[in-house]
């Protein structure tokens, strides 16, 4: 009964508008110190103190430091230039092809996910030089952000991730092999995105094509060589052990600033003290949820949520397979429904104790869900890089909504085959972390 009053009140909360992190935290608290919750002999002071133990603990980890850090990385290349010289450089590559802007966009969008960890700052990185150009080249400005949106949604599976460092942080499993787990499924999202993209765009004449020039592909390539150097350093330090996931995105944070103001000359200084406090508005919103939803999870806990899970998922009587595409299912359509950061947060914690009946390894259960929650960000009413692209090319979520839908489609297809082939999520962690 608590389990069910407790998630009644929080999707009433979300549905009267109430922000996200008081939505998840307030309906908890409350049941906390309601009377006949807990035994008598249990002081509301003691329930007290217990909320505010568990507000600290769900932020009190070094793991997570590397989520404002990477905030400000994926700020400082927004505006540093580094996103424009990387989208130029691709168009010289395959701008004489059908689409070949939209296919440039996808490719830019692949090297600087290995910077931010962050869908959204990807997509307003790459949405803020790419849509406007494609437009003027003739594509249509409802595909423009839908590609763009694809796009910025590889920024949270190709690593550093965001949601694989809260995933980790959760479940106590290697952020790196998560890291790991999602190089070869965001590559396959990016090349399918493209091969739609420039389908699309060849089948009803869009955009302009230029003709191949090897002297621009040198010259863009001279302007883009310290951008596209960000993701070697930051994913190979990881990688090869060198530095923590913290470690990295301190590292991601230097490495961007010295490009953006030293190098690319674009950032000035004397905008830098604004730029970090946008950054951490951001971040500070992504803890607070995880502060509250540390105190949901835990009232779950107390009331036994994973037994009855677990119990309910063996009256089923489910193959593991079956189970494995249930839960996908579910994912799916929570991540239409939720904020990504809320989703991973509440289900999470009772998904993952289910992994030995789904008989799949953690790491790519791990990165199953992360891409799922991906795939919500196309898909409305909440695709937080839906609305990224609609504020920059200023159209309305409807026309979005219907031009981003083939893209959709592909990545719900890429998702079933990382489900049902293992060693496409885990060849690289076995490689690096496991042989």
């Amino acid at each position: 009964m608590i389990i069910i009053l407790l998630f009644a009140f929080m999707f009433l909360l979300m549905t009267l508008g109430l922000p996200i992190a008081l939505a998840i935290g307030l309906p908890a608290i409350g049941l906390i110190v309601s009377p006949g919750v807990f035994p008598d002999t249990v002081t509301l002071a003691a329930l007290g103190q217990t909320v505010v133990q568990q507000l600290f603990s769900g932020v009190d980890s070094f793991d997570l430091l590397a989520v404002p850090l990477f905030m400000i990385a994926g700020s400082i290349m927004e505006v540093g230039g580094i996103s424009r010289r990387l989208i130029d450089f691709c168009n010289s590559l395959v701008g004489w092809a059908p689409g070949g802007l939209a296919a440039a966009a996808i490719v830019a969008s692949m090297i600087i996910a290995g910077i931010s960890g962050s869908a959204a700052a990807d997509t307003a990185a790459i949405g803020a030089v790419v849509i406007p150009a494609m437009i003027r080249q003739g594509y249509p400005a409802p595909f423009a952000a839908a590609v763009v949106a694809a796009g910025g949604s590889i920024g949270i599976i190709i690593p550093p991730s965001i949601p694989m460092v809260l995933f980790g942080f959760m479940t106590n499993i290697s952020i790196s092999q998560l890291f790991a787990g999602g190089m070869l499924v965001g590559v396959l999202l990016g090349l399918s995105f493209m091969v739609i993209a420039v389908f699309i765009a060849w089948r009803n004449g869009y955009g302009e094509r230029e003709p191949f020039s090897m002297a621009k592909v040198v010259s863009t390539g001279r302007d883009a060589v310290w951008s596209m150097g960000a993701p070697v350093v930051v994913l190979g330090g990881i990688l090869s052990g060198v530095v923590t996931v913290t470690e990295a995105a301190a590292l991601a944070v230097f490495y961007a600033l010295l490009v953006g103001t030293v190098i690319n000359k674009e950032l000035p200084w004397k905008e830098l003290p604004a730029l970090i406090v946008r950054s951490q508005i951001s971040a500070g919103g992504i803890l607070f949820i995880i502060a509250m939803a540390k105190i949901f999870g835990w009232l779950l806990a107390m009331q036994q949520s994973a037994q009855l899970l677990d119990t309910f998922v063996n009256s089923l009587s489910l193959p593991p397979v079956g189970l494995l595409l249930l839960i996908m299912a579910l994912l799916l359509v929570v991540g239409c429904v939720m904020e990504t950061t809320a989703a991973l947060l509440l289900l999470v914690p009772v998904l993952a104790v289910l992994t030995p009946q789904m008989q799949v390894d953690p790491v790519q259960f791990g990165v199953l869900v992360v891409v799922n929650l991906a795939i919500g960000m196309l898909t409305p009413p909440v695709g937080i890089c839906l609305f990224v692209s609609c504020s920059i090319a200023n159209i309305s979520l409807g026309k979005i909504s219907k031009a981003v839908m083939p893209l959709v489609a592909v990545a719900m297809i890429d998702l079933l085959i990382a489900a049902l082939w293992p060693p496409l999520t885990m060849w690289l962690p076995t490689l690096f972390y496991r042989s």
